[in-house]
């Protein structure tokens, strides 16, 4: 698969979690936090679109952070866990399922896609991926915000 392929899929998969994540909140009625909690996907879904293999880097940290959410969810609905607590529409876990596979594909891809980025350029890139990710998701959940 060509370069421009990954990226592409790469954004594709962004996309994907994005757009299913803004149903959550319109299901939910929560609009404004999951616009909030998604902004930092926008940066892998543009540059995946634009080719650039910087789009690898920045997706891969939010990918696994939403897989791992919805796992999280999915452990708490089998009754395994109560890492998280809730109500869940039978739509909101299909959405979940939408997301996690869409996550897991993206990790997937962007596992395979090998890129000349420079590891320091990475390390940067990831770590500025999932500090944006987290703060994101933490002020979504600020009062101001989630009782919106």
């Amino acid at each position: 698969m060509k370069a421009n392929n990954y990226s592409r899929w790469i954004g594709a998969c962004c996309l994907t979690v994005l757009v299913a994540l803004y149903l959550v909140g319109a299901v939910s009625h929560s609009s404004l936090r999951h616009e909030i909690q998604t902004l930092p996907l926008w940066a892998p879904i543009v540059l995946g679109f634009r080719w650039s293999p910087v789009a690898k880097w920045i997706a891969l940290p939010c990918l696994a952070v939403w897989l791992l959410l919805m796992i999280t969810i999915w452990t708490f609905l089998a009754g395994w866990t109560h890492l998280i607590s809730g109500h869940f529409t039978p739509v909101e876990v299909v959405l979940t399922i939408v997301i996690g596979a869409a996550s897991a594909c993206g990790i997937g891809i962007g596992l395979k896609w090998e890129t000349a980025t420079p590891w320091t350029a990475v390390f940067g890139i990831v770590l500025l991926s999932v500090a944006l990710q987290f703060a994101a998701l933490r002020l979504s959940f600020l009062p101001s915000i989630s009782s919106r």
